[in-house]
């Protein structure tokens, strides 16, 4: 928001697609989990600096009432501005190569569409939101709306229901080992994407033993 000289408040002039997204985004605190829509993501990027890395793809998946939607997912590959060879054995996607690529803008204007409303989840999943918004900033726009939840420290909650002192910080892999869960597909956006939805439908399934969890239970 802008203000003029008699603090009147002035809309920014935001394109339709984010005012679209924004409408979409209401309070979910109250709902169950069982009717709330659940978008689990991950990105892959050229490195670890939000400032001066780029996300290279952006892969996600649904889910309601504790199943996974594999009809309602998302996949897209980005442009590449910057381009660090060294990490290509990590997540495969060569500078140019045969994968369709749309631009920066083009890939945010389709993630939001996407996502809408839902509780975003991730494994770190403060990383890929910090990436997500600069991405957001680049073009002027604030940052994501969404409530979000981290499936590492979901399971932490999980597994301080046995164990009151267990302070590590599990890497993706180590809950996948940890909960039986196969690694196949492993660090590609939408693979993990799946991966980490499989980790949080079982972390849930230790957490709602009584069937009485609502989303804001989560997010505390």
């Amino acid at each position: 928001m802008k203000f003029n000289w008699f603090h009147k408040k002035i809309e920014e002039n935001y394109p339709d697609f984010w005012k679209d997204y924004e409408s979409e985004v209401i309070k979910t605190e109250k709902l169950t989990l069982q009717k709330t829509r659940f978008v689990v993501f991950d990105t892959e990027t050229t490195g670890f600096s939000k400032k001066s890395d780029r996300v290279l793809s952006i892969g996600a998946v649904s889910l309601i009432g504790n199943t996974i939607n594999v009809n309602d997912t998302f996949e897209i590959y980005i442009e590449q501005e910057i381009f660090k060879p060294e990490t290509v054995k990590i997540h495969g996607i060569l500078k140019k190569g045969d994968i369709e690529k749309v631009d920066e803008l083009t890939a945010l204007k389709q993630f939001l569409k996407y996502i809408k409303n839902a509780v975003l989840i991730g494994h770190h999943v403060g990383f890929d939101i910090g990436m997500i918004n600069e991405m957001l900033q680049r073009h002027h726009l604030p940052k994501l709306k969404n409530k979000y939840l981290d499936t590492g420290k979901l399971f932490h909650k999980s597994k301080h229901l046995v164990y009151q002192n267990d302070l590590k910080q599990y890497t993706l892999d180590e809950l996948c080992d940890e909960l039986n869960i196969s690694k196949s597909d492993r660090h590609t956006a939408s693979g993990d994407a799946f991966i980490t939805a499989m980790v949080f439908l079982k972390t849930i399934t230790r957490l709602n033993k009584k069937n009485n969890l609502e989303v804001k239970d989560l997010l505390e």
